[in-house]
């Protein structure tokens, strides 16, 4: 179902984040980062506007070669308004900053120059999720930045902004530019393919990582989607792959989709932490990539109940994943002991929480996880969603917190 309201209707509680941090005096970079297609550009013009200073917005997701110069251009329009404006200050936000060649030599000299001048001049930076990080972020800008995670939007924010129900969630999972396109399922998974999927793949990571077999990175993802909530061996997706590649290839592209936002690789909780010889749990963040992949009509997720099961399975994992990704602090695990198993384990420092999800997929004995993984932890906190224990629906809508 869809109202018609839209993003313009509609404020992320983040956006009071990142306004807060942008009217308080200049302190850090503020950098903005996550999956394509969640939001950040309009987050981050949102406060700006807000803020009511005045504002500088260029982005550098273009084809056309961008070096340090583009850099030094746009810094220097901001600072003329910061200059015109010296009450207020002014801010500067650069989208796409990662696909800028020496980005944080640059960002990092501009800055310095400003403290040293007393510049009051704002800078908010747009990228793609942890690859961001990885590519000189923590290096070189140590001490200057502080981080605002945007993780897809969750069923709450859907059902707010779009009038969205349940169902069409599972399906089409929080990418809010699919909104518009619920009516029409083909053309909305043909949009996931093309404008997220792809530009994800062949634009963050293939163009930022080293990738040496692309080929196995695009069918290690299709392969992640249609095995869904499944914990599945190395061994076995490369039989399934029907490659020559290995384990720790295999592990390393994991861990790129899902530094990219897409699919990490869950690992099985242990005291120790995560284990990278366990089997990992694939766990898409969005479920969206999921039926976008799987190109099928979409009733049928919903009268088959072993699939429809697994998808809100998918879902409810996604929900745990973006938390650990958006709060920088919580981790998600699955966990296996004595032939049981918990679907999801969801962590911060002192707290456990022990997660058995049952929405129609046929598990006999799905408890008995629950009671083994109690012994092993009698300091968790159980939780069934779906079934007798808390409905799915208001599982989805509250915060992991709660």
């Amino acid at each position: 179902m869809m109202s018609n309201l839209s993003t313009k209707h509609w404020r992320s509680p983040q956006v009071d984040v990142l306004t807060d941090r942008l009217v308080e005096d200049r302190r850090f970079i503020q950098v903005v980062s996550g999956p394509r297609q969640v939001g950040k550009t309009t987050m981050a013009l949102q406060a700006a506007e807000i803020c009511a200073a005045p504002s500088h917005y260029a982005a550098a997701d273009d084809p056309v070669f961008r070096g340090a110069s583009w850099i030094d251009q746009q810094w220097n329009s901001g600072r003329r308004l910061a200059r015109d404006n010296p009450g207020s200050g002014a801010t500067l936000l650069l989208d796409e900053i990662q696909k800028v060649s020496g980005w944080s030599e640059s960002v990092k000299r501009l800055w310095d120059e400003d403290t040293r001048a007393g510049c009051p001049l704002r800078v908010v930076l747009l990228g793609s999720s942890p690859l961001l990080v990885q590519n000189g972020l923590t290096e070189s800008m140590a001490g200057r930045f502080e981080m605002l995670r945007v993780p897809h939007w969750s069923y709450d924010e859907m059902r707010r902004a779009f009038g969205w129900d349940l169902d069409t969630y599972v399906l089409f999972g929080g990418y809010p530019g699919t909104a518009s396109l619920s009516a029409d399922p083909w053309r909305l998974m043909n949009y996931v393919r093309d404008s997220i999927v792809e530009p994800t793949v062949s634009r963050d990571i293939l163009s930022l990582a080293d990738v040496r077999r692309p080929v196995l990175l695009r069918r290690l993802f299709e392969l992640s989607c249609l095995y869904c909530a499944e914990v599945l061996s190395y061994n076995k997706m490369l039989g399934q792959l029907q490659d020559v590649g290995n384990a720790t290839t295999l592990a390393h592209y994991l861990d790129l989709l899902g530094d990219a936002g897409m699919v990490p690789g869950l690992q099985k909780f242990g005291r120790s932490g995560k284990r990278r010889a366990s089997s990992p749990k694939l766990q898409p963040l969005n479920t969206g990539l999921v039926t976008a992949v799987a190109g099928v009509d979409v009733n049928s997720w919903r009268e088959d109940p072993a699939r429809w099961g697994r998808l809100v399975e998918c879902a409810v994992g996604a929900h745990l994943a973006n938390w650990a990704f958006s709060s920088g602090r919580g981790e998600v695990h699955y966990w296996r002991g004595r032939d049981q198993e918990v679907d999801f384990v969801a962590s911060v420092p002192g707290i456990i929480l022990a997660i058995e999800v049952k929405s129609g997929r046929p598990r006999p004995g799905h408890s008995r996880g629950l009671t083994c993984f109690r012994k092993d932890y009698p300091d968790a906190v159980i939780l069934l969603v779906g079934g007798d224990g808390i409905p799915v629906d208001e599982f989805l809508r509250s915060p992991v917190e709660r």
